[in-house]
C-alpha cells in the first residue's frame, strides 16, 4: 500500500533541481524514510539501494576513499554503465552507520554531480558530533514525520473528503464527515506500520502489539547512544513515564517521581530530542516577531506521535465513545496532536512547536501555541469552551498589535468579532480540529477578508 505523503513533492522538486546536491532525509525511525525513497526510486531507470547496517554494503564507503572508485565499485556491482549517471538513484540507507559515508556525501556533489544521490537515516545528530567536517552547504536536508490527517485520508481511500478538505472555507455539509474521520485518526495516530495494519483489518483492537514494537525500538535506539549506563537507565525511566506529564508542563528535577537531578534528567532529555522521539517544546513571551524561545522556562514535552502515546496512556477504548477528543485525558491529547499537525509541514527545515506565556503573581497565562503569519505572531487556543472562557488568548490580544486569533474546537467554521475586557476588538476564526494542516492557507482567508 502507497500512501501519498506530501514530502514526495519534495522529492520531485529536487529531481528537477539544477543545483541538486545530495540529499539527507530525517526524521525518527519508522516514520516511513525507506518506504518513500524506494517508491521514488521506481522514476529511475537504475537504482543502487544500500543500507548501511549491512557489511556488505558498508564496505563502499570502508573500502574506497575516492567518490569515483566508490562510483566505480557501485556500477560494476549493480551492472550500470557510465552514460547512465544521469539517470541513477544511488540510495544510501541508515548512513548514521557510518560516519565516512556522510563526510562522502560533499564529494558527491562536487564530483560526481550527475548521479542523484539520497541518504536517510534516524539518530544523525548523534552521529554528526563525530564527524569533523560536516558537509555544511554541500547537502539538503528535508524532514520527515508520522502520516498526517490529510495523508491519512489519502490511506484510507477518502477521496471526497479530501477534497472536502482542501476547500477555504470548509463547506458545513462536510464537518461531520470529517470530524468522525479526524477523531478517528487521532486515536490511532500516524504511524506508517500502525496505518497499514489499520487499513487491512479495520480494528483498532489489532494495533496494539505495533504500539509496543515500534516503542520498544525506540528505547533499545536511543540507550545505544547514550554516554553511560547511568544515562541509559535515566532514557529508560523517561520513557517509562514521560506520556504521564503530557499534561502539563515539566520539571527536569526529581522527573517521573525520580530521585534524578536536573542535569541528568536534562541531559538524557536531549537525547531524546535528538532521536526525534520526545522533544522539548519551550514557551515564548513575544507577542510580535521574532519568537524566541525562553529555554529558561518549564518546557512541555511533544512526543513523537498521539497514537503511541495513546497506547501508553490506555485510553483509546475510552477515546471510541467521547463525542469530543479534547476531553481525553485532561484535555491534552487534542492539542498534542495539532502541534504534531503543524510539525508535519515543516519539510525543508526542524521547526519545533511554541507556545505562549505571560507568569506574574496575579494575572499568569498561557496560550497553547502562536504562529508566525507575514509580520505577526497568530495565537491559538485549543478548547471546547466558548469564547468567553479564552481569558489567557485576551491577554494576549492586548499585547498584540493586530486584531487576530483563532480557536481549534470540535464545532463548525465561523469567524466572529469580539472584543477584549478593555474594548479592544478582534476577530476569532473559530476552526475545526481536523483544518490544522490548512491553518495558513485559513490564516490568509481570515487576514484577506477581515
Amino acid at each position: 500500500m502507497n500512501i501519498d505523503r506530501h514530502v514526495f513533492r519534495e522529492l520531485l522538486k529536487w529531481k528537477s533541481s539544477s543545483d541538486r546536491k545530495p540529499l539527507i532525509l530525517r526524521g525518527a525511525r519508522q516514520v516511513g524514510k525507506t518506504t518513500l525513497i524506494h517508491q521514488f526510486a521506481k522514476s529511475y531507470k537504475n537504482r543502487v539501494l544500500l543500507n548501511l547496517e549491512i557489511s556488505e554494503d558498508r564496505r563502499f564507503f570502508t573500502d574506497f576513499e575516492n567518490v569515483h572508485t566508490i562510483v566505480e565499485a557501485l556500477f560494476i556491482s549493480h551492472n550500470i554503465t557510465p552514460s547512465e549517471k544521469g539517470d541513477t538513484i544511488v540510495f544510501i540507507d541508515e548512513i548514521q552507520e557510518t560516519p565516512e559515508a556522510i563526510s562522502m556525501l560533499r564529494y558527491f556533489y562536487e564530483m560526481e554531480p550527475e548521479i542523484h544521490v539520497i541518504a536517510a537515516g534516524s539518530l544523525l545528530e548523534h552521529t554528526m558530533r563525530k564527524i569533523k567536517s560536516f558537509p555544511v552547504g554541500r547537502v539538503k536536508m528535508l524532514y520527515m514525520f508520522p502520516i498526517n490527517f490529510p495523508e491519512f485520508l489519502s490511506a484510507i481511500k477518502k477521496t471526497n473528503a479530501m477534497e472536502e478538505l482542501n476547500t477555504v472555507p470548509i463547506r458545513e455539509v462536510a464537518h461531520k464527515t470529517l470530524l468522525d474521520l479526524f477523531n478517528r485518526y487521532a486515536i490511532i495516530g500516524g504511524m506508517p506500520e500502525v496505518v497499514r495494519k489499520y487499513v487491512e483489518t479495520n480494528n483498532i483492537a489489532d494495533l496494539p502489539s505495533i504500539y509496543e514494537s515500534i516503542w520498544e525500538t525506540y528505547k533499545e535506539d536511543v540507550v545505544k547512544y547514550a554516554a553511560n549506563n547511568s544515562e541509559a537507565r535515566i532514557i529508560r525511566h523517561i520513557m517509562s513515564t514521560a506520556h504521564l506529564g503530557l499534561d502539563a508542563r515539566i520539571k527536569f528535577q526529581n522527573f517521573g517521581n525520580s530521585n534524578y537531578r536536573s542535569r541528568e534528567v536534562g541531559e538524557a532529555f536531549r537525547n531524546l530530542d535528538d532521536a526525534k522521539v520526545i522533544q522539548l517544546i519551550y514557551p515564548t513571551t513575544d507577542t510580535s516577531p521574532p519568537i524566541l524561545p525562553d529555554l529558561k522556562k518549564s518546557p512541555r514535552l511533544q512526543f513523537l506521535d498521539t497514537g503511541l502515546i495513546n497506547h501508553e496512556l490506555n485510553i483509546q477504548a475510552e477515546m471510541l465513545a467521547m463525542e469530543d477528543l479534547n476531553n481525553a485525558y485532561k484535555g491534552a491529547v487534542i492539542p498534542h496532536l495539532v502541534a504534531q499537525e503543524l510539525m508535519s509541514l515543516n519539510t525543508t527545515k526542524s521547526v519545533k512547536p511554541i507556545f505562549w506565556v505571560r507568569e506574574k503573581n496575579q494575572s499568569s497565562a498561557e496560550v497553547d501555541l502562536v504562529v508566525q503569519f507575514n509580520k505577526m505572531v497568530i495565537p491559538i487556543e485549543i478548547k471546547s469552551g466558548k469564547e468567553g472562557k479564552l481569558k489567557s488568548l485576551h491577554q494576549f490580544i492586548e499585547g498584540a498589535p493586530h486584531p487576530y486569533a483563532v480557536r481549534m474546537y470540535s464545532g463548525k467554521f465561523s469567524i466572529e468579532e469580539h472584543s477584549t475586557r478593555s474594548g479592544k476588538k478582534y476577530f476569532l476564526m473559530n476552526m475545526p480540529y481536523y483544518l490544522s494542516t490548512k491553518l495558513n492557507e485559513y490564516l490568509s482567508y481570515l487576514v484577506t477578508n477581515f
